[in-house]
């Protein structure tokens, strides 16, 4: 479904979130200053592209939340069930919309994301988004390709795995996932997970920040 939302665009710096003993890194604007956005390719970089990812769609006029994330980030990882939780506490209300962002320090974020990527062209990507995130224990920090891994979760999904296969040695998969990366390095990510909320970036310090930004805006809140 082309999602069609105006998309604000902000430059992020740095702010480290503690939560509950674990600690988020999410790089934000320290006077939430907004700048114009580099042209590329163009046209002016957005927080939403018509390719973007989206878990939950609610409407043009529903909260839009954006996630750059990696699937190996432990940090990510540490979020993942706050999300899950809030997608289902406030299904219909909010958009849910997913970029990747492979830190280079992590062996296996872009194969995660390419794999992720593959699944998404056969409409499977959520599969495999929780995929990932559910067995990001027994994978995360390998110092070994677990590309093979990846694909035994694809074959658990029951993807066609001839098609699967094709899209992971395809470069333009890998271009898909590095193109957000790109996006995201213009708008000032560099770490994971960093959050808008329509357009605006946020700051995470406690579990519940993301659930105040949305209860804030159900509420008419400025």
């Amino acid at each position: 479904m082309k999602i069609n939302w105006k998309a604000t665009v902000i430059t992020a710096a740095a702010a480290v979130a503690v939560v509950a003993g674990a600690v988020i890194y999410i790089l934000v604007d320290q006077n939430n200053t907004r700048v114009a956005a580099e042209e590329r390719g163009g046209g002016t970089v957005a927080v939403v592209r018509d390719d973007s990812h989206v878990l939950d769609d609610a409407g043009d006029d529903a909260i839009t939340i954006v996630e750059f994330l990696d699937f190996e980030c432990e940090a990510c990882g540490a979020y993942y069930p706050v999300v899950e939780e809030l997608r289902v506490k406030y299904a219909g209300q909010i958009n849910y919309v997913v970029r990747y962002f492979p830190l280079p320090g992590h062996l296996n974020s872009e194969n995660s994301a390419v794999a992720a990527e593959a699944a998404a062209q056969q409409g499977r990507f959520e599969e495999m988004y929780k995929r990932l995130f559910d067995t990001q224990a027994q994978w995360g920090e390998s110092q070994q390709s677990q590309a093979e891994l990846f694909r035994s979760y694809a074959t658990e999904l029951g993807l066609d795995m001839a098609s699967y296969d094709a899209a992971v040695a395809d470069p333009a998969t890998l271009e898909r996932v590095r193109s957000d990366l790109d996006d995201g390095r213009v708008l000032g990510v560099d770490r994971t997970p960093t959050f808008f909320v329509d357009g605006e970036p946020l700051v995470i310090e406690r579990w519940n920040d993301l659930e105040e930004a949305i209860t804030t805006r159900l509420d008419g809140t400025p």
